[in-house]
């Protein structure tokens, strides 16, 4: 088994049982990608079993903490089925879930969702990459399933050297599949869509938007980054009298009306827009527009804390746009899915698009992702989903 070794002082974030290894912090020793190497202090102290990784600048992530562990088949089989099995204490109201959730799970680099009978992976680490075969056999066999999807085509198997992959890893079979979330139905497609299909992380979020289109009767609603329009259908299920669909995709536009379609909605109560979120909101407050309820759900303007300044002045900008067409007493439903901005931090972004606006507002409640997209006491860079609910005053 090869060793690392850290460089005096670096040991501190794995005493805290924090998975990740960055180049500036070894000292000495390699390994070839995906191997599991030892790693130690500079005094030689145990502290984790990792994989490495020597084109990434997160060089190692650690699988276990445990000297006595052995990182082999069993291991990876009982931590597919301990992850799986957790989701069942979840209270999730859909036949679609992520089962694993990379370092929140125990297993880096990997992600996996399920859209009724059929899985789809992501393969995102060399360490993962490494031991797709056991991974794969393993999900099936704890799931009873028989379709596993591979989606390894993210931006990071490039920081890791690796090649995007696409396609059926075993067995096969639709790739346009429709979801059940809620009260409502999601068409979406597992090989084309963004992440592994959808964005299961906001399942939560949508049902509390369509409880506040009940709630407070939505008249006018305005969908920004809509996607496949899961917020749409959301207020509509809700009630809301009209909603307002914007994203540059035309493809997801023409997915936002079958969305609509498929829940039985009057294609009348939408407007749906191929356009640019930000040309749209400077148009509608030359037009004078406004809206009782809008949701800002961009796509992720900071990868990292190197990105955040910048990204947070076009975070500020669409949030500004936004308030000032809020009407008084409406709902701003607003989001950041960069890892590179805190939830502290956003809150400031917020503030100071309101105090920018003229507008002032109540927090009425803050959010995350879903429960089967966990945050651990130990991994807090598993809270890459943060969003706000502010009513206007």
């Amino acid at each position: 088994m090869k060793t690392i070794r850290l460089r005096d002082g670096k040991e501190r974030s794995l005493l805290r049982r924090h998975p990740w290894i960055f180049e500036s912090a070894i000292a000495k020793g390699s390994g070839d990608a995906g191997e599991t190497v030892r790693v130690e202090s500079h005094a030689g102290q145990f502290l984790g079993w990792a994989s490495f990784s020597p084109q990434s600048k997160i060089r190692a992530r650690v699988w276990s903490f445990d000297e006595a562990q052995r990182i082999d088949a069993p291991f990876f089989i009982a931590a597919c089925t301990r992850s799986i099995r957790a989701r069942g204490r979840f209270d999730i109201q859909s036949d679609g879930i992520r089962l694993i959730h990379g370092e929140s799970d125990g297993l880096p680099g990997l992600i996996v969702d399920r859209y009724g009978d059929t899985l789809v992976a992501q393969f995102l680490s060399a360490g993962a990459e490494r031991w797709k075969a056991v991974i794969a056999d393993a999900l099936l066999v704890e799931t009873g399933l028989t379709k596993l999807y591979e989606r390894s085509d993210a931006s990071s198997r490039a920081l890791e050297g690796l090649p995007e992959v696409t396609g059926w890893l075993r067995g096969e079979g639709a790739v346009e599949l429709v979801l059940r979330e809620h009260d409502w139905k999601l068409v979406l497609n597992i090989a084309e869509g963004h992440k592994t299909g959808f964005y299961l992380d906001q399942r939560d979020s949508r049902k509390l938007f369509a409880d506040h289109a009940k709630r407070l009767n939505f008249q006018r609603v305005l969908n920004c980054y809509c996607y496949t329009g899961g917020f749409t259908v959301a207020a509509l299920s809700g009630g809301a009298a009209h909603v307002t669909s914007i994203d540059s995709s035309g493809p997801a536009i023409e997915k936002v009306a079958a969305n609509v379609a498929l829940n039985g909605f009057d294609a009348a109560r939408t407007t749906l827009m191929d356009a640019d979120v930000n040309a749209s909101l400077r148009q509608f407050l030359d037009q004078g527009r406004t809206f009782d309820a809008i949701v800002l759900d961009p796509p992720k303007f900071a990868p990292t804390i190197a990105h955040a300044e910048r990204a947070a002045r076009a975070y500020k900008d669409i949030n500004r746009l936004a308030l000032k067409l809020l009407e008084p007493g409406g709902v701003l439903f607003t989001y950041s899915c960069s890892g590179g901005i805190s939830a502290d931090l956003f809150h400031k972004i917020v503030a100071g698009a309101g105090s920018d606006a003229g507008v002032d507002g109540f927090i009425t409640q803050r959010m995350g992702g879903a429960p089967d997209h966990p945050m651990t006491i130990a991994f807090p860079e598993g809270e890459y989903l943060k969003g706000l609910v502010v009513m206007r005053r």
